[in-house]
């Protein structure tokens, strides 16, 4: 995914939870864009790092590693910002009915998407099916928690990030979106953004073609809060006992989803449910993916393995240019 604006005064770019960061600031109030910037970029490493501490599935330091690794019995001491991750993670797998599941470390140990070890030979690991029954997280007294399961944050924990640090950033850039500006933050393709771009300009993202190159497939436009978020398998897929297979694990079967798509993309308010949205979508498959999403009301893009590219109606009405149509 790529992003344009109308008006650029301030940018910053670097890396977090593995993906390259930009943070694009449109301000009415030129002089002070590149002070508001550097404070606000500060703010967004900030929160990117602290997720990672907590979160990463790839660091031996990190506070969801060592719960992971913990019998299943409660413990205390858990950050505050892992919790309200465990407990959203649990809540998204209850309201997609399982179709978004973070219980799939094994399924993805098995098809050598590893991790930091868990003490475990990933080839020994029984084929585990997931059900919304059952809770991701239990809490015990005193604010202790325990997995019965271990977990897999990485797509949702992105989506905290972008929740958490546009929180912040509609604090520190308050006067920037008072005078008619605002600011778009992109992480690896997953946007989240606020204001507008310039005058009377709303901010403009691309959704990139998952057929490969750098071209586009559509161009769609946000103006206040909003986020978008993908799914897709262009660029991690790999060959496992000569097959191919990517990181999208099905729940229900415990092995790579999403049969005839390359990619879904959902926009909405909140970037940690659009990104749990697009997951779910993604995992219905080509067959259901339209049902599935204007049942739900989604704005919601998908490319297909036979190159159709598609959208629902909410989506048409944020969509201002389709490259198969220009």
């Amino acid at each position: 995914m790529t992003s344009g604006t109308a008006i650029e005064l301030a940018r910053r770019a670097g890396r977090g939870l593995g993906s390259p960061l930009r943070l694009t600031v449109a301000d009415a109030d030129v002089a002070g864009a590149s002070e508001l910037a550097d404070e606000a970029w500060s703010a967004i490493e900030a929160v990117f790092a602290a997720v990672d501490t907590a979160m990463s599935r790839f660091r031996e330091d990190s506070e969801l590693t060592g719960l992971c690794r913990r019998s299943p019995e409660p413990t205390a001491g858990v950050s505050r910002m892992l919790v309200r991750a465990l407990v959203a993670a649990d809540r998204a797998t209850r309201i997609t009915g399982g179709r978004f599941d973070p219980r799939v470390v094994d399924s993805l140990e098995r098809i050598g998407y590893l991790g930091v070890p868990q003490g475990r030979d990933p080839g020994s690991l029984p084929m585990r099916r997931g059900s919304a029954d059952r809770v991701v997280v239990r809490e015990g007294r005193r604010g202790a928690i325990a997995l019965p399961e271990a977990v897999d944050l990485g797509g949702i924990g992105k989506g905290l990030a972008l929740r958490w640090s546009a929180d912040m950033l509609d604090r520190v850039l308050a006067g920037a979106l008072n005078t008619g500006g605002g600011y778009l933050l992109d992480a690896g393709g997953d946007v989240v953004g606020n204001g507008a771009a310039g005058p009377a300009e709303p901010w403009q993202v691309g959704i990139e073609d998952p057929s490969g190159g750098e071209r586009t497939a559509a161009v769609i436009r946000g103006r206040g809060r909003w986020a978008v978020a993908t799914s897709s398998i262009t660029r991690l897929h790999w060959e496992c006992d000569g097959r191919m297979v990517h990181h999208l694990i099905d729940p229900r079967t415990g092995e790579p989803g999403g049969d005839g798509l390359l990619a879904v993309t959902v926009a909405g308010a909140d970037p940690a449910w659009a990104e749990v949205w697009s997951k779910a979508l993604f995992l219905v498959g080509v067959r259901g993916v339209a049902d599935a999403a204007r049942r739900r009301g989604l704005a919601a893009w998908w490319a297909t393995e036979d190159g159709r590219f598609e959208m629902t109606a909410a989506a048409r009405a944020r969509t201002i240019w389709v490259a198969g149509e220009a």
